[in-house]
Parts: C-alpha cells; structure tokens; sequence
C-alpha cells in the first residue's frame, strides 16, 4: 500500500521471493513457461483492440444501416469503453479478493454472450446497450491480465514483461482492421460481431486449459467493498501512482481520439477505402510495437523508465500540434499524406507511454495489484470515452476537433508526469544501477 498523504516516500516494491509476496509452487511454474503466459495474457489484452478495431472500418456503414447520426454511432465506441472502465473497478477488487482465475472466467463468458446479442441489434439503442455489458465483461480480461504479470515478475523484469506483452496484444490492433475490411467484403457489419464472439470463445476455451492461479491465498484481501475502497482511495492518495494514472490515461485518450476519428477523417475527409483505412490503421499499430520492443529491448535497464516515458509523451505531444496545424489549414491544403505520417508518430510514441506507465505505478502496489491495476485501467478508458463524443463535435466535414483533443490530452499527460510524478526529484535517490524508477528509498 503506499504511503498515505502523497508522499514520495516508498522505497524499492518487494521482489517475488520477498516474504510479502511468496512465489508459491504454480507462480514459479508459470513463470517457467513465460512464453506461453505471454500468449495468453497477450490474448487477454488483445481483446479490448479486437472489439473496437474490427468494428471501425465499418462505423460509416453502421451509420447508414441504422439510419443514424454518426456521432450517435460513436457512442457505441463510448459505451463499450465506459462498460470497461468501470467494469475494472469491480473486477480489480474481486481478483484480490477471490483470486484471478474465477472472475476472468466469468467475465469472458458474459462477454461471449453480450458480442453474440450486438450481432443481431437491430436499433443503434439496443446495439450500444450490449456494447456497454460487452465492455463491462471484457473489463475482466484487461484488468486482471495486468495483476498476473504484477503477480509473477517484479521491477525492471516487469517493466520488460510489459514491452514484450505489448508484441502479442499490439498484434491485435494491426490485424483487426484487416480483418474488419474483409469482413465487410464478404459480408455487413453485423459480420464483424460474429467473428468476434468466436474469438471471444476460443480466448476463454484457452484461458480455461492454461491460465492457473497466480494469487495464493494468503495474499488475497478478506474485507468487502469497504476495504476495496479504502484500498483505491490509499492509493489515490500517493501522489506519485496518481501521476503515472493521469499520465497514462491522458495519454490514453490522445489514442483513443485518433481510433474514434480516424474512420471518418481518413475515409470520408480524405476519400480513402475501408481497405486503405485498415492498411493505415495497421501501419500505425506496427509503429507502436515496434517502438514498444525497442523499449522493452534496447532501453530498459539502460534508459530510466521515467526517461523512456518522458521522452515518449514530449512526442506524442509535437505530433499533436503538427496535426492540429495541418488540420487548421496553418499550411493550406494538404493531403492524406501528410496526416497520416503525423498520426504514424503519435501512435508509435505511444509504445513508450502505455508500458514505462503501467510499469511504474504497479512497482508502487505490490500488495493490491487487483485494485491498482482496475484503477489504471478505469482511468484510461474512461477519459477515452469522454474523448470520443468529442472528436465528432464539429461534424464529419473537419479533423481540427480530433487535433485539439490530442494535443491536449497530451500536454495534460504530460503536465501530470512532472508535476505529480516529479521523476527528477526520484532520481537524485536513485542508486547508480538502478534504472526502473524507484530504485532506492527516499528518507
């Protein structure tokens, strides 16, 4: 738990072995078989992109079958991510309280069901109903992959983990559009939802076979909703873990403006197919992984995380005043070109903002990883879901509102790593080889 009352003050996170966190008999296995955890947790994260990123070549179309505006269909995007949000928030404390394996199983259950009932919607209402419980249930996936790897590895391994976590789960928003144009090829929208409740399927058949328990239960939490609570709020009240979730949320939204918008920017401003859309779409999800396997590779352990992500944001924030200045006419007319390689850079910065966050918070919380990951998890998705009504604000006919609300989700994500996390003043303590963070307790 970190300290109270927001003080820098929590020194190194107990390694596995440490006596307050035990590797028991079935961790240390699965720690053996790291490449088959890789895969799937990889699955379990993967799906969150498959749900939006499928569906996203065929927005205009859903627009035009249901005979609705398309801002209105951009809150089937909206419900699906506020369902994960705070689905997190009861998933997260569950997981510690019950263990990660039986809330995972639930979840992904219900959310086969729900991705099956979206499939035949036949009113936009109905269709961002069962959005929103497709994200609620996803929710299980997202949070609790995130306290497995908390559960099995510890600082700079956790930190790598992260990165390479992020090869197998960036995989899923580099295909999904393909996937999604194909799909429309052969078939409508509706299509897309068929696939993805097969997929839902097979991830939980996998979950069920290879996924063990990673949280013995000596360091589960006994209490009720009240000591979930109370967990959260001590954690809000670090304000360095505070930091590194606005950060990362922040951020978050900056991605989630551009998935939101881009359909539309890119197909109906710039007259690109849904089959140029998805190559695009994938082109960026392969700069992220890239980016994020150099990080995971290169700068881990030479790099300090705080560096790595500071950097990360100060990009992601230029490449968001560059697309608002090309998208504001600043230098006239330009054409898909110029825009795309703009959001090619925000998304590859991204692979150094979304793992070096995740890592440095949950070094913070070695013994409420349910609840801390639910947090970041909550924060990132529902500042995503407040950005993507936004990006649609002026209508289909300008990308200027997708601009502003990148740069500045960025320039606040940025504000909050310097002012709450304040990595210069962790670093003076640093130790000499000790390149994670929060190396070295601060006195």
């Amino acid at each position: 738990m970190p300290e109270r009352g927001g003080q820098d003050t929590q020194g190194p996170i107990p390694t596995t072995g440490d006596a307050k966190a035990p590797t028991t008999t079935a961790t240390a296995a699965l720690r053996r078989t790291s490449l088959l955890v890789t895969l799937v947790l990889g699955g379990l994260t993967a799906l969150p992109p498959l749900s939006m990123d499928m569906y996203l070549p065929a927005l205009p179309e859903v627009t035009d079958a249901l005979r609705s505006p398309a801002a209105t269909v951009q809150l089937t995007l909206t419900a699906c991510l506020a369902g994960m949000a705070l689905g997190q928030l009861v998933v997260g404390p569950m997981s510690d309280k019950w263990g990660r394996r039986r809330p995972l199983l639930i979840g992904m259950v219900v959310y086969v069901l729900a991705t099956a009932v979206c499939a035949f919607a036949p009113d936009v209402e109905l269709l961002i109903a069962f959005r929103l419980l497709q994200g609620l249930a996803g929710a299980a996936g997202i949070v609790i992959a995130r306290a497995v790897v908390r559960d099995l590895y510890d600082g700079v391994e956790m930190a790598r983990f992260f990165s390479t976590l992020m090869l197998i789960s960036g995989v899923a928003p580099v295909v999904a559009p393909l996937i999604g144009g194909q799909v429309l090829r052969l078939t409508d929208w509706r299509g897309v939802f068929v696939v993805l409740t097969v997929i839902g399927v097979l991830l939980t058949a996998v979950v069920f076979k290879w996924l063990h328990e990673t949280l013995p239960v000596e360091r589960r939490h006994s209490g009720g909703v009240g000591e979930a609570l109370r967990t959260m709020g001590g954690l809000l009240k670090d304000r360095v873990f505070t930091g590194y979730m606005l950060a990362g949320g922040l951020a978050f939204a900056a991605l989630f403006a551009y998935i939101s918008a881009s359909p539309f920017v890119v197909q109906e401003i710039y007259g690109a197919s849904p089959q140029t859309f998805s190559l695009l779409f994938g082109l960026n999800s392969v700069g992220l992984v890239v980016v994020g396997q150099i990080n995971g590779k290169l700068l881990i352990g030479r790099v300090s995380l705080d560096k790595a992500l500071g950097f990360g944001l100060a990009v992601i924030t230029l490449a968001a005043t560059a697309l608002l200045l090309m998208t504001s006419g600043v230098f006239g007319e330009v054409g898909l070109a110029p825009i795309a390689a703009g959001l090619f850079v925000l998304m590859s910065a991204m692979g150094l903002a979304m793992p070096n966050t995740n890592a440095q918070a949950l070094m913070r919380t070695p013994n409420a990883a349910g609840s801390a990951s639910a947090l970041l998890g909550t924060s990132s998705f529902l500042v995503g879901a407040v950005a993507s009504p936004l990006v649609g604000i002026a209508g289909e006919a300008t990308a200027v509102p997708m601009a502003v609300v990148q740069l500045a989700s960025a320039l606040a994500a940025l504000l909050c790593f310097l002012l709450l996390c304040r990595p210069w003043q962790r670093e003076r303590h640093q130790a000499p080889t000790g390149t994670a963070g929060d190396a070295a307790p601060q006195k």
